[in-house]
């Protein structure tokens, strides 16, 4: 083993590390041989030095290499992945997932909860009664045998690594790095085993990377990496300057999900769900196209595969025979001030307004109010006139003052256009 303070030392002098040095790092921090100061000092360091791409993918190969993998597409052969860098009411992977299970093409998919202003998988899905994350693998592997689907939160045994070097990453302010990113991304979603990845990767006021250029330097990263481990890989650079749906808030996002899966959903939440359902069924060679997917959609198939998939993992039955979504009680119109087109939306506020008001997280461990949530009445581009309701936003209770936060996010000029769905395919 390499003393860490000749590892550190490199990096502070800008000289490269090799791929055995960064790959130690990484199984060093699960097993605990490395100190959090110094696991501090290196996330600080790759930070500001950055590491190339030899050395991205030993780091992800050892965050991988320190728990568990499951090797799934060795049982699952066509078995496939999806991974969105977040972002507001984007629900995509609970379209995306029981539309391609409809087809016969196989998903897993490990979660995570959100933090600030965006929303987790994980959290929504605990909104639907009885609903249960915790699978091992031999709990994915009867979904997938019976249903064809299963979605699930990381067991402690999968890239310990990461979640030590995460907390210390949020702690460090070195949570944009890039190469870190790609690590802590790549390390739990590789460990699955899955044949194809297909990767979201947001840009816009309401995404992580807000920039179209670090969006595309993070979906190369992931991509070429992922290709380099295994798993065939490509990626969507896709819109996050408005909420996606229409629905902002988990209940209601859930809401939303049957929505779409029913037809008369949000059209861009069910446009994107398609093209990235479509891009991964072809990367893993399974002969479904687009056609197949909106005939699932159609007939009622994905819906179906939904209801069958929800019951198997705990969701209680009688609920979804009928859900019903409890909305918080104080209902308010987001009326126009005056009138003009939809030119901006403050997308990354509308989700920490949201989360202040009770509806999401802004540290860990907070309690969540399913209940709280806004729906969005327009999209940018839109033309509106004084009165129209920009959104109608249900709270617990009355507060004027973030009721007039929550109606400003919606900015109008005497002009604007509607920005593309999806900007860039990457792989």
């Amino acid at each position: 083993m390499t003393v860490p303070y000749r590892i550190l030392d490199r990096l502070r002098g800008g000289e490269p590390l090799t791929p055995e040095q960064v790959r130690e790092v990484a199984l060093e921090a699960a097993t605990g041989g490395w100190s959090d100061a110094q696991l501090g000092a290196f996330l600080m360091g790759v930070a500001i030095r950055g590491l190339d791409a030899a050395a991205t993918r030993a780091l992800t190969r050892g965050m991988l290499e320190s728990g568990d993998s499951w090797n799934l597409a060795a049982e699952y052969p066509g078995v496939v992945d999806k991974h969105s860098t977040g972002g507001v009411a984007d629900t995509v992977s609970l379209l995306f997932a029981p539309l391609l299970a409809a087809c016969g093409v196989p998903v897993v998919m490990l979660t995570g909860r959100g933090l600030g202003h965006t929303g987790g998988t994980t959290d929504k899905l605990e909104s639907i009664p009885g609903f249960s994350l915790d699978l091992d693998r031999d709990g994915v592997r009867s979904l997938l045998a019976e249903h064809g689907l299963a979605i699930g939160t990381p067991t402690p045994e999968v890239a310990p690594a990461d979640r030590r070097l995460y907390a210390l990453r949020d702690v460090t302010a070195t949570i944009h790095s890039l190469p870190l990113i790609t690590g802590s991304i790549l390390s739990k979603k590789l460990a699955t085993g899955a044949a194809a990845l297909v990767f979201d990767v947001k840009t816009g006021n309401g995404a992580f990377l807000e920039e179209l250029d670090q969006a595309r330097q993070l979906a190369h990263g992931l991509v070429e990496t992922c290709n380099s481990l295994g798993p065939s890989a490509s990626a969507l650079i896709t819109d996050m300057s408005q909420p996606l749906g229409e629905w902002v808030g988990h209940a209601a996002e859930i809401r939303g999900v049957l929505d779409c899966l029913e037809g008369r959903g949000s059209a861009a939440l069910t446009e994107l769900s398609l093209r990235l359902a479509a891009e991964v069924a072809e990367r893993v060679g399974s002969g479904v196209g687009r056609a197949d997917l909106e005939a699932a959609l159609a007939s009622g198939r994905a819906r179906q595969r939904f209801d069958e998939w929800a019951a198997a993992q705990g969701a209680d039955p009688a609920w979804l025979a009928a859900p019903r979504f409890d909305l918080a009680p104080r209902e308010v119109a987001l009326e126009a001030p005056r009138g003009g087109v939809l030119a901006r939306v403050e997308t990354r506020q509308i989700g920490l307004l949201l989360a202040e008001a009770g509806g999401g997280r802004l540290s860990g461990g907070e309690a969540i109010d399913h209940a709280v949530s806004l729906r969005v009445a327009v999209r940018l581009g839109d033309q509106v006139a004084a009165g129209d309701e920009l959104g109608r936003l249900y709270l617990r209770q009355s507060d004027a003052a973030l009721e007039r936060r929550f109606r400003d996010c919606f900015v109008l000029a005497e002009e604007g256009e509607a920005p593309p769905l999806v900007y860039e395919r990457v792989g």
